[in-house]
């Protein structure tokens, strides 16, 4: 709350907010909401503040006051950068947020792009682009001509790719990430996009890849049809998501979504893909847990779809 990115802007207020998190660290939540609370009423337009002062209010069980603090950080930036809207449908126990804020994602991968690698590869045993691999070849995939890697990251996925095709392209919402994807070289073109409203623009794809990616949209309905509209007839689409036993779309403690297996084969079959497999795996590890997980193949129709604005299909005849 102190650095930069997060500052009230009044140096008394910081130091205010950082003696709060002092008497946070040690376990006082109470003092930690007092001292936070005068700081905003020096800084009542403090986003990050009143934020912060809900997740102090939710540590300490205070989930009125939590909510409350969460919905002054909304009024306050509705682009919601960090949020503060998951952290509230969570704690009301009636999640209805089937998207994540474009502002949140960003943010979060732009903070999260140095120690991203090592974090996801190595404490978290991350096996995303092996087993999307794995699945691809399985089904007769041996090379591409045009593969997009949707919500590319720093680049793992690409670097699995780059051996087997002709282009790669990459597009991610995070500066951050792309940086670090960049820098390895293997993309022949990388574009900040959010892909939770992708328009119809561009080629026609031979593989659209989306590793670990579907976990921070909810809602897949734009994605599924876009990718339908933006594939080569009888090209490929592979990705992953997160396994929900309890629901289509499950928003989840760690603000991730997981998905149903009758969703995602649903969306893909109204989208008129064909070939679909559902294969359960192990994607990762979090808070010591395997989390259950879907790697998903499908082709194309043979049949072309004709473009639309919006994104929507019109099977073509």
């Amino acid at each position: 709350m102190s650095g930069a990115l997060f500052s009230s802007g009044d140096p008394a207020v910081d130091r205010r907010a950082d003696f709060a998190e002092t008497l946070a660290s040690t376990g006082d939540w109470s003092g930690a909401i007092e001292v936070l609370s005068g700081a905003l009423d020096l800084a009542p337009r403090w986003a990050a503040g009143w934020y912060r002062l809900g997740e102090l209010h939710e540590m300490a069980g205070q989930t009125d006051g939590a909510v409350r603090a969460f919905d002054v950080a909304l009024a306050l930036n509705p682009a919601d950068p960090f949020g503060a809207s998951l952290k509230r449908s969570l704690l009301l126990d009636a999640p209805g947020a089937d998207s994540m804020p474009a502002a949140f994602v960003e943010l979060l991968f732009d903070q999260y792009a140095p120690q991203f690698e090592r974090a996801l590869v190595e404490g978290l045993k991350y096996r995303g682009p092996d087993l999307l691999l794995e699945a691809l070849k399985a089904d007769g995939f041996v090379y591409a001509a045009c593969v997009l890697d949707l919500g590319c990251g720093t680049g793992l996925m690409g670097e699995a790719l780059r051996p087997f095709c002709v282009r790669l392209e990459g597009v991610d919402l995070s500066a951050g990430m792309l940086a670090k994807a960049r820098a390895k070289s293997v993309y022949d073109q990388l574009d900040k996009a959010d892909i939770a409203s992708l328009t119809l623009e561009g080629p026609r794809y031979d593989l659209i890849v989306a590793a670990d990616v579907f976990i921070y949209l909810g809602a897949l309905e734009h994605v599924i049809s876009w990718s339908a509209n933006s594939l080569q007839p009888g090209g490929r689409l592979a990705f992953t998501v997160e396994l929900s036993e309890t629901g289509d779309i499950e928003l989840r403690d760690s603000r991730r979504f997981a998905h149903s297996r009758a969703y995602i084969a649903s969306l893909l079959e109204q989208a008129g893909f064909t070939g679909v497999k559902l294969q359960d795996c192990v994607l990762r590890a979090d808070r010591g847990c395997d989390i259950a997980s879907l790697v998903v193949t499908a082709c194309a129709p043979a049949a072309s779809f004709e473009r639309t604005r919006d994104g929507e299909d019109e099977a073509a005849s």
